[in-house]
């Protein structure tokens, strides 16, 4: 499932030549599935296949013009769940895609927060690495990221996050 979710979301990415920063957006897919494999420990053993396949597909259906349907033929309902959860709203500017409701969603569906945190980690030291204005945006939005997703078994990623 992994390969195949991979190899999906690679595909989805490079069709509509969506790029991370001027780099094949598999770069930023693949952090972030590393970061996953990092704290993996959390998930139960028998969801990691899905959650880790949910990672590369995390951001087709909102980049790619993919729906909720087009990922669970390609994978299967639990990562086409992941996916969809993790699909901001729609929006003007970065608080309104990233509101109440998108965050509740994630919340909602299990593993979501997970990977939404693997994101984040990999967005932010990504920017932190290059000098992007990123990094700021980042740290302001860290207390609010952190309340409206935090969970006590996610402490290990959030500490991670936040350098503690």
């Amino acid at each position: 499932m992994i390969e195949k979710a991979k190899d999906y979301a690679i595909k989805c990415h490079r069709s509509t030549a969506h790029q991370y920063d001027g780099k094949p957006y598999e770069v930023h897919l693949n952090v972030v599935f590393n970061t996953a494999q990092k704290f993996i420990h959390l998930i139960p053993e028998n969801e990691r296949e899905n959650v880790l396949a949910g990672c590369w597909v995390h951001d087709v259906i909102e980049d790619c013009r993919q729906t909720y349907n087009d990922v669970k033929t390609m994978t299967n309902e639990r990562v086409a769940e992941l996916a969809y959860a993790l699909t901001n709203e729609k929006g003007k500017n970065r608080k309104e895609r990233a509101n109440d409701k998108y965050y509740a969603g994630i919340k909602s569906t299990p593993y979501a927060t997970f990977i939404k945190i693997c994101d984040r980690i990999a967005n932010y030291e990504y920017s932190k690495q290059q000098g992007s204005k990123m990094t700021e945006v980042y740290e302001k939005e860290m207390s609010d990221f952190i309340s409206k997703l935090y969970d006590a078994k996610y402490d290990e990623l959030f500490n991670y996050l936040t350098g503690k």
